[in-house]
């Protein structure tokens, strides 16, 4: 059995499909168990993280766990359920993390990457099998442009000369999924860094779409403090948003760089922003 959370998110429903397709059993915690929509050979459980022993009945009969920590909540509360898991029998456990995270003191100077640091310590400290899967800026990231693009066809947003090798989310399933299932332990203690295989800055990527969809569309830069503003609009707090901005701007080849780790753990290479949006092209039309 394997337990995931964030179970219906951008990565993680993908996750579960991949896993069903290789004849794992899957418990699915979810806030929503009505409005999951996940496939009937799925155990959908409704997340209570509020106490351990919730956790652990959670996890009662798991082999292995899927953390990720945008389905959790918050850092302290995914520690508790990395306790929970040793606690309960879990045997491995496969993180989403960040691969802004650099194992250096910068970690702490970054709440974003501090957060997922921590969670990163009490995965190594569980004494369970453990595999931490360090995404790069998701392709999803662009959904938000959906609606501009429908309406006006121009997108506003940060750093429109960056260039970012976004990954496909069903890549980071992939790799999670070969991490959940390995039987030989080839992933067991590794740190994979997953990112697209191309860097494309903003304007390239709205080009990307602009062809997909067949209209002429514009990317428009914003100052940093609109692009916060922009965020924390949305709903990050603005602690979180400036973190990301400030690490955007400050990251340097960490932002831009490519990893060739989905297609060492996988034996294909990662899908391209091209391939991304054609998957998601009813969302942009």
């Amino acid at each position: 059995m394997i337990v995931v959370t964030g179970a219906t998110g951008n990565i993680g429903r993908p996750l579960v499909d991949q896993l069903l397709v290789r004849g794992a059993r899957v418990r699915a915690l979810t806030r929503s168990p009505k409005r999951a929509g996940l496939p009937a050979a799925v155990e959908t459980v409704r997340a209570d993280f509020t106490s351990g022993k919730a956790m652990e009945t959670a996890l009662e009969g798991a082999d292995a766990l899927y953390l990720n920590l945008a389905g959790v909540g918050d850092p302290e509360t995914a520690a508790q359920l990395v306790g929970a898991a040793a606690a309960s029998g879990v045997r491995r456990i496969v993180m989403l993390s960040s691969y802004a995270v650099t194992d250096t003191a910068f970690d702490e100077e970054n709440i974003i990457l501090q957060m997922h640091a921590m969670v990163e310590r009490a995965v190594r400290d569980s004494g369970l099998e453990w595999t931490l899967v360090r995404s790069g800026l998701l392709a999803a990231n662009a959904l938000p442009w959906a609606e501009p693009i429908r309406t006006t066809g121009v997108v506003r947003g940060p750093n429109a000369s960056v260039a970012q090798a976004l990954v496909h989310e069903a890549d980071i399933a992939a790799v999670s999924a070969e991490a959940l299932l390995d039987a030989s332990g080839t992933h067991q203690g590794k740190v994979y860094r997953l990112t697209g295989p191309e860097r494309l800055t903003p304007v390239q990527q709205v080009a990307v779409i602009g062809r997909a969809v067949g209209r002429e569309l514009r990317y428009e830069e914003l100052s940093r403090e609109a692009v916060v503003d922009q965020m924390v609009g949305g709903g990050l707090p603005r602690v979180v948003a400036e973190a990301f901005v400030h690490w955007t701007e400050e990251g340097g080849e960490r932002v831009s760089m490519v990893s060739p780790d989905v297609e060492r753990v996988t034996g294909r290479p990662g899908r391209t922003f091209a391939e991304w949006v054609n998957d998601h092209l009813a969302d942009f039309k």
